[in-house]
């Protein structure tokens, strides 16, 4: 074929054309700069409000993918003094002395949605988990006192599971007893927690490591559609379940029978996986006799802790966080496996997160680094994702579908907490993408949703910057794009903005002597602590 000199006129002027677009698109792509409007979500009169971190109820979903994001804050209301004993009061870490209630933030709107009985102003409530159809999962106080139970000798009050929809709350009831605690919802509308039968137990999961006595067992339940379903045990008398996935799979802990073991005290536990039809079944242990599931995923993939040979009750002694004898696992197609021994690259310490493509993330040790730092992990191999700036220590907490990870780093010379968004390589301190006018001071960040917004708590002006739990607001940080719409999630940051803040690779970390490294250690070690506090899997929270 030939062709003439105006057909390559031609097609040189449209080649010159295409490139010249796509020139222009390119730098249109580069300018469209991701940038981020903090939302600080504030309270109902009282000085502190929170969203709840994934390790403290196993709810991945406290933000749904349209936006709408659930805790609880503080209302101007005093927590009368007992007798009862207010359960699921007081805030995230239980000392605010004031009642809290669960809140939804949807389109800039706070709503408070109240609690169970005659008096609602006066009981305490709590929203962990939220689905697509805005179906809140959460807990709240009845106004009911407890008949038989006793918390170091004093009346407690009862708490309810609860589902919030169309404004109103509906209390799921008990298996016979006087309690129950949601943890999660699926898109389905399940909710997954623990409920009290009536029939007398000694180890109460629910009751007896919060010191309360005369308890009764407690069980795992799946509730749908009005009715509440005892999932079983693995042969003990208690069980509880702490995640749910959407083909309705739960997975939590179970007595495997009525002994207690000398080292705990208690009968030796196992994590379990229910499946309709199937029923529960045993995950195993790493060796020890005191194991629990906290996370499944839509594969059926499931995460947890348990002790090892070595050290049998350490997942007791930690509340169930991970430490150099409680260990991560993840079991999956009848295959437990120690992520802290059989991991390359690191030695994972906690597991935060699963993601539907089975990847992990929380905190490890790695060789020459001085505590431990936020991982990824996938099929086998943990990639350090360092910390912001010269830091010593990082965790992560969250994970959505684009890779996108949060959490918060330490630095070595303050101890000064931060949270941080680490993606495509690179770990940027949320505060610089707050902007420099920003409200608050972000220091933990515990989930981010797959539009890319991200929720935690912040301390503003006058809050001590530890003092998040007792001044601290929710938080929420959403994508914005150039032109002021929302939704930008997969816009490339402002190199600018990043170059503010520098990842692990950009840096060397600050030497540290061995004092400064032991007296760091310790308020990591403080800090877990405070975390396993949180954790329900192993008693009612120790609130007012």
């Amino acid at each position: 074929m030939k062709f003439g000199p105006f057909t390559w006129i031609t097609r040189i002027i449209l080649v010159a054309a295409l490139a010249l677009s796509a020139q222009v698109a390119a730098q249109a792509q580069t300018t469209n700069f991701r940038h981020y409007k903090l939302i600080d979500i504030g309270t109902f009169g009282g000085p502190a409000s929170y969203i709840n971190a994934p390790f403290a109820l196993g709810a991945p979903n406290q933000i749904n993918n349209g936006g709408t994001a659930v805790g609880a804050a503080a209302t101007g209301t005093p927590i009368p003094p007992p007798p009862p004993i207010k359960q699921i009061c007081g805030g995230i870490d239980g000392i605010v002395p004031f009642i809290f209630h669960a809140f939804e933030w949807e389109k800039g709107q706070r709503t408070d949605l109240g609690a169970l009985g005659v008096s609602p102003s006066l009981e305490c409530s709590e929203a962990v988990s939220i689905n697509a159809n805005d179906e809140i999962a959460g807990s709240s106080g009845n106004g009911v006192i407890d008949p038989i139970a006793l918390q170091n000798g004093i009346p407690i009050e009862e708490i309810r599971a609860v589902i919030w929809k169309n404004g109103e709350i509906k209390d799921l009831g008990t298996l016979g007893g006087n309690h129950s605690l949601a943890v999660a919802i699926n898109e389905r509308g399940q909710v997954v927690g623990s409920a009290q039968n009536a029939i007398e137990d000694p180890f109460s999961l629910l009751y007896s490591p919060a010191g309360i006595t005369n308890g009764t067992q407690s069980r795992a339940f799946l509730w749908h559609k009005g009715h509440m379903q005892d999932l079983g045990t693995l042969g003990g008398p208690d069980a509880q379940a702490f995640a749910l996935n959407e083909s309705g799979q739960a997975a939590g802990i179970s007595y495997i029978n009525s002994t207690p073991d000398p080292v705990t005290g208690v009968p030796t536990a196992d994590p379990f996986l229910w499946t309709e039809g199937q029923g529960m079944i045993d995950l195993g242990s790493l060796g020890g006799v005191f194991g629990t599931a906290g996370l499944v995923n839509n594969r059926g993939q499931v995460v947890g802790v348990s002790s090892i040979a070595a050290d049998p009750g350490a997942c007791v002694s930690t509340g169930g966080s991970g430490t150099a004898t409680c260990h991560p696992f993840i079991w999956e197609g009848g295959k437990i496996t120690d992520l802290n021994t059989e991991t390359t690259g690191g030695n994972l310490v906690t597991a935060n997160a699963l993601s539907d493509s089975g990847e992990i993330i929380g905190t490890a040790t790695f060789a020459g680094r001085p505590i431990s730092d936020a991982y990824l992990w996938r099929k086998g191999i943990a990639r350090d994702l360092g910390t912001v700036d010269d830091d010593c220590f990082s965790e992560a907490f969250g994970i959505n579908s684009r890779d996108q990870i949060v959490g918060q780093s330490f630095s070595c010379a303050t101890n000064f907490p931060r949270t941080f968004l680490w993606e495509n390589g690179a770990m940027i301190d949320l505060n610089t993408l707050a902007g420099p006018n920003s409200s608050l001071q972000l220091v933990e960040a515990f989930a981010i949703n797959d539009r890319g917004e991200i929720g935690g708590i912040g301390v503003p002006s006058g809050c001590g910057i530890f003092s998040d739990d007792a001044c601290g607001h929710a938080f929420l940080l959403i994508p914005v794009c150039a032109d002021g719409s929302e939704g930008c999630a997969d816009a490339p940051l402002d190199p600018a903005v990043v170059a503010q803040s520098r990842a692990l690779s950009a840096s060397a970390p600050k030497t540290m002597t061995a004092e400064e490294l032991a007296t760091f250690k310790e308020r990591i070690a403080r800090m877990h602590a405070r975390i396993a506090g949180r954790n329900p899997g192993f008693g009612l929270w120790p609130r007012r």
